[in-house]
């Protein structure tokens, strides 16, 4: 598989998560729903940045200085379930992959990759939304000059990072095709929503 092939679906990637953001920025809304979108292919990966674009406003929110408790504690739920959410989501795009190289004969020399494929593209469908608002904030006259310079030179270094993200991805991709990597996926640890391994949630059920 050329690298140039598999950059470029990267990309498109990138061109999804651009989307999303700016969808989202329409109502600007956690409550806001997810819109349509019409290639259901793709759809797996604009649903995922739909939920980190929420995820990332429901941060925002709690940290308001003046927030009221009993809100916090809602929002502060609300986080925990998108957690769970988002961690489903990458799962679900790595048994895509996993399906898309079922059929590969990895080679005696390959080696395992630190992340799966969802688990960096996770880290692109973030890197959209800190693009977005640092972009905001770098045009963000009333803030001052030197902010907006800050935040201008921390933008293109952004970029830079999405580049390069962008390209590893796409050789990993091209690995796991040659049978260069070792397409490998371990599934979720999380243990905090889990009322069978949290003590304070099996707990207080006991106790109950």
């Amino acid at each position: 598989m050329a690298i140039e092939i598999v950059l470029e679906e990267v990309e498109n990637l990138n061109r999804v998560f651009d989307q999303c953001v700016k969808d989202y920025h329409i109502a600007n809304s956690i409550n806001a729903e997810q819109p349509a979108f019409n290639n259901e292919k793709l759809l797996p990966f604009y649903s995922k940045c739909w939920v980190d674009s929420v995820q990332w406003h429901l941060e925002d929110e709690i940290r308001r200085p003046e927030i009221d408790n009993a809100y916090a504690l809602e929002l502060k739920r609300r986080i925990d379930a998108s957690n769970q959410v988002r961690t489903n989501q990458v799962e679900g795009l790595d048994n895509l992959f996993l399906e898309r190289f079922k059929s590969t004969k990895t080679k005696d020399s390959a080696r395992i990759n630190t992340e799966s494929p969802a688990w960096a593209i996770d880290r692109l469908s973030i890197l959209a939304l800190k693009l977005y608002h640092m972009k905001q904030e770098a045009e963000r006259s009333e803030a001052g000059k030197d902010h907006m310079e800050l935040c201008h030179f921390k933008w293109n270094i952004l970029k830079e990072q999405r580049r390069d993200l962008t390209l590893a991805i796409a050789q990993l991709l091209e690995d796991l095709q040659e049978g260069n990597r070792v397409m490998k996926v371990y599934r979720q640890m999380k243990m905090y929503n889990d009322p069978k391994l949290n003590p304070s949630l099996y707990s207080s059920k006991d106790k109950g």
